[in-house]
């Protein structure tokens, strides 16, 4: 097998280069990928036939030095056909029709001017307005031949909309011309879009080949300025490739959340990349953590041939249950906020580097904002659909799909991330056609799956599967100090052993594939002989699968008094326990700094208890043992909804597992959330741990009148070792207080919750507990567990 070069790769030489200048913009671009876009950022609505558009850049007009462009004749891909009539009396079209994937673009055209795309049959297909920039896209048609597009007086040939399985020609992946071996330039995709990429390379483009790695975002990748992230990869020897999605940046385009030509051109941009002399084996992997994280999954669903690993850092499974309506209720602290960013960016020159561009003479850059007027109002889809809906839910969430990635898989992430969630690891299971899938768990933010805790397992992923070589900690143990004082700001970490020197590439790759695969980090942020807060873990632990095979469902029933116990209630009196659900009493969120200042290991948080009536509290009694729980879990409660005095239809349910220690303190672990109107299961996919809504408008109903309603909450996954002596916490109350960021768009205003736990309705947590841990004694310092909130305990007052 092929190995690095050894020529200008001195690993020292490249970590000092790093240490100035990671530091510098490291902050920057993940508050960039997080705070105002990480997650991903879930939309929900169908696209419209109306406008946006891709562009096909015109011939570059002033000497920009590294701007160059091409031909609509010589980069488009798509076909037309051979009949060229027209309607009589219409004249042959002037403006620039560009066909491509599922869409028609028209470019160079009348503003104002009414156009109309007709199918094979005659049939008006769709119908819009060119904008004042000259263009118009028409989305979602249906791939076939012989469309054409019609004005009052004009009209074009017939061309072909092309289907998202057929694939363009290799030739266009070896003839780009625009895409240059070290610096800023363009990929041509199949229907003639040019997508603005940066090509970072750990030295002379001559002294490659080199393995490389792409990271393809809505962010700002291929921005020269923004390029010291790159130095990550560089300093491992990788060439790195970071390219802007269509309608970004300086990328043509018009700009939508994830659909189907998004994810082709990201195919496009591997197959490109993948085809340049200095690409080692002419095979690539892609990096990227957040937005470019969940875009691999997006990609590699595509099957792009020359793909050769991709590593999907802090990401999401389903934009609309995960991340944007988590348990039916709309995210507006960090969801619909991410949205308006990606809005405020797609826009023509939202992105302020592409300006700076345009203006120093680039002429692609400039033409490639001409079809921004043509995005979709993202936010007033979020709006105008509180539902989950099929096939554009689906189209979104990517467990619904991964089972179509062939490559090996490296995947991270924290089950209290901020920003995306935690609620990725339930999709693991789907990624049936993936040789191997390595995970790493841990608690924390949305950054740890960047940080030392996790970066030795991804560095060697990376070497293993990109660059062919023996994993070698030498460079690493260089950039781990600079990534995490920059991120987190401590930067004494233990240094990671080269665990496979002396053995061959094949040895090393067997040894490597013969380990579990998936990991837990446990106590990130208390490992013995670290500050407090340092992303390391204290213990770790490794399984065969997700789910966790040996975890056993444990039920633990609500009783009277706030006693939670494994045995379910003999009274056959209903409980007369509820709560005032008022979302007002407490703080939206436990966190109101700085975005970037979250990831601090001295980060504190202002985590308040439930004022008195305004939410329910259990707790078991003091643990006999150790007590692991690794998986999801799944709240069942019998409830019923009134306000003076009057049934209510509806209410929102928050429900959080923590732990109350011996010492007195509480320390937070995880939450979950239903609107009480969605209730309705997918009976097929739930099971005892883990409920699955199907969140369908069709299935919503209100709450019967009077009655008692079971209703199951879905426990987020964690994982988490209570100790003995320790109690395991429940609260139920309306949302709000437990997240840092989150804000949830509640309908809850005071009304009335009953939760019954009587013999007839007995309600109860279940949870997934794992044996044969190896718990190290002793509590972790309150605090410093990362991501995780830790109080002096306050019982509720109904007593647990």
């Amino acid at each position: 097998m092929a190995r690095l070069p050894t020529a200008c790769h001195d690993a020292a030489m490249r970590t000092h280069s790093l240490r100035w200048s990671l530091g510098l913009a490291i902050v920057g671009l993940l508050a960039a990928s997080c705070s105002d876009g990480s997650s991903t950022a879930p939309i929900t609505s169908p696209a419209v036939a109306s406008t946006t558009t891709s562009t096909t850049p015109k011939p570059a007009e002033t000497g920009a030095t590294d701007a160059v462009s091409t031909s609509p004749a010589e980069t488009t891909t798509s076909t037309t056909s051979a009949t060229t009539t027209t309607t009589i009396g219409l004249a042959k079209a002037t403006f620039v029709v560009q066909p491509g994937t599922e869409q028609v673009a028209i470019l160079d055209a009348v503003p104002g001017t009414a156009v109309s795309l007709i199918d094979a049959t005659g049939e008006e297909a769709a119908s819009g307005s060119v904008d004042e920039q000259g263009s118009l896209l028409f989305r979602d048609i249906t791939p076939g031949d012989d469309y054409l597009l019609r004005t009052r007086d004009e009209e074009s040939a017939p061309f072909t909309v092309a289907d998202p399985s057929v694939h363009p020609d290799a030739a266009l992946y070896s003839r780009q011309d625009q895409l240059r071996a070290g610096g800023f330039g363009y990929i041509v995709t199949r229907d003639g879009t040019t997508l603005s990429a940066n090509v970072v390379l750990p030295g002379p483009a001559e002294n490659g080949p080199y393995p490389t790695v792409v990271e393809y975002s809505g962010y700002q990748p291929s921005d020269p300025g923004s390029a010291q992230f790159a130095q990550i990869y560089t300093a491992m020897g990788f060439a790195y490739v970071g390219v802007n999605m269509r309608g970004t940046g300086c990328s043509g385009g018009s700009y939508r959340f994830f659909e189907t030509v998004q994810s082709l051109d990201g195919y496009d941009a591997i197959e490109a990349v993948a085809a340049q002399p200095w690409v080692m084996d002419h095979q690539v992997g892609m990096v990227g953590i957040s937005y470019p994280g969940i875009s691999q999954l997006f990609v590699a669903a595509t099957q792009p041939p020359s793909l050769e690993a991709i590593t999907p850092l802090s990401v999401l499974d389903d934009s609309y249950r995960s991340t944007l309506y988590p348990g039916g209720i709309l995210n507006t602290g960090f969801a619909v906020k991410w949205t308006q960013d990606r809005v405020d960016s797609a826009k023509p020159y939202g992105q302020a580097w592409s300006k700076k561009r345009a203006d120093g003479g680039d002429t692609v850059c400039a033409d490639n904002q001409l079809v921004r007027l043509q995005n979709p109002d993202l936010l007033q889809e979020i709006r105008d659909n509180p539902y989950y809906s099929s096939p554009l839910g689906d189209s979104l969430a990517p467990a619904t799909f991964v089972d179509k990635i062939t490559v090996p898989v490296f995947i991270a992430g924290a089950w209290q991330d901020e920003q995306t969630g935690g609620h990725f690891p339930v999709m693991l299971a789907n990624f049936t056609g993936s040789p191997h899938v390595f995970a790493t768990l841990t608690n924390g933010l949305h950054t740890e799956s960047i940080m030392p805790g996790v970066f030795q397992r991804y560095a060697e992923f990376l070497q293993l599967y990109v660059a062919k070589q023996v994993p070698d900690m030498t460079a690493v143990n260089g950039i781990v100090p600079v990534l995490g004082n920059t991120i987190s700001g401590v930067g004494d970490f233990p240094s990671f052993d080269n665990r496979f020197a002396g053995n061959t590439y094949e040895q090393a790759l067997a040894a490597f594939e013969a380990e579990p695969e998936v990991r837990i980090n446990f106590e990130e942020g208390a490992a013995d002989g670290l500050a407090p807060g340092t992303p390391f873990p204290r213990f770790t632990a490794d399984f065969a699968s997700w789910p966790v095979p040996t975890a056993v469902a444990t039920s633990f029933y609500l009783n009277d008094n706030g006693v939670m116990t494994d045995a379910p209630p003999t009274a056959e009196r209903p409980c007369a326990c509820s709560y005032v659900a008022d979302p007002t009493v407490l703080p939206q969120t436990f966190y109101t700094g700085d975005s970037n200042a979250i990831w601090q290991a001295t980060t504190t948080y202002d985590w308040q208890p439930i004022p008195d009536g305004t939410g329910l509290g259990y707790a078991t009694p003091p643990l006999a043992s150790d007590t692991v729980i690794v998986g999801s879990g799944s709240v069942d409660l019998w409830i019923r909804a009134d306000k003076d005095g009057a049934p209510v239809g509806d209410t929102d349910l928050e429900v959080t597992i923590s732990e109350i220690r011996p010492d007195g303190q509480e320390v937070y672990v995880q939450s979950g959330w239903l609107r009480a109107s969605q209730r309705a299961l997918d009976e097929q996919a739930s099971t005892d741990l883990h409920p699955v809504h199907t969140h369908l408008e069709a299935d919503a109903s209100p709450l019967p009148a009077g009655e008692l309603t079971p209703v199951r909450v879905e426990l987020f996954p964690f994982a988490y070792a209570f100790r003995a002596g320790s109690q395991i916490r429940l609260t139920i109350d309306a949302p709000g207080n437990n997240r840092p960021v989150w804000v949830f768009n509640t309908i809850s205003a005071g009304e009335t919750v009953t939760i019954d736990h009587s013999a007839n309705h007995p309600s109860r947590v279940v949870l997934p507990v794992v044996s044969g841990v190896a718990v190290p004694p002793g509590l972790a310092a309150c605090g410093s567990l990362r991501g995780q909130p830790c109080r002096a305990y306050v019982p509720a007052s109904s007593g647990g």
